[in-house]
């Protein structure tokens, strides 16, 4: 693997663009960069990934990103139960098995006793996320019997 570094000075040349663009794609986190001292160096491979140039030709294409968009919409939901399932699903999207695409998740509680849980992430992380919630919410589940009992 090759370590050369660039500066921005360097980046703008190659690139044919102005100091200024090239920062900026730093700063917005378009091109990852190592600040040292006062100036930024970039390495060859995030130039080449800002590029779109493969490191070797020898590399396969990765595969295809895919993200799922979920919208959970739970009815007649008391604070305390959705406070427990809030938790429960948060801490299930933290300990995800794919660190390189996490999960995002939103959980809102209306006063209506509606709560709604919003999941972006990966296909599968989400589907073991949705899982989760139909073994919990579900007839049977765990919080189910908990609404049976009061």
């Amino acid at each position: 693997m090759d370590d050369k570094m660039y500066s921005v000075e360097a980046v703008a040349d190659l690139l044919g663009l102005h100091v200024r663009t090239v920062r900026g794609y730093i700063r917005s986190g378009r091109l990852k960069a190592v600040r040292i001292g006062k100036q930024y160096r970039i390495a060859r491979a995030d130039l080449e990934e800002l590029t779109g140039k493969p490191e070797s030709a020898t590399e396969r294409p990765a595969a295809a990103l895919v993200e799922v968009s979920s919208i959970v919409q739970v009815d007649d939901v008391d604070r305390r139960t959705a406070d427990r399932l809030s938790t429960l699903v948060l801490s299930a999207a933290q300990s995800g098995s794919d660190p390189g695409q996490p999960l995002h998740i939103q959980v809102v509680h209306e006063e209506k006793r509606r709560m709604k849980i919003v999941i972006l992430g990966g296909a599968a992380a989400t589907a073991e996320v949705l899982q989760l919630i139909e073994a919990v919410l579900g007839e049977g589940g765990l919080l189910g019997r908990e609404a049976d009992g009061d």
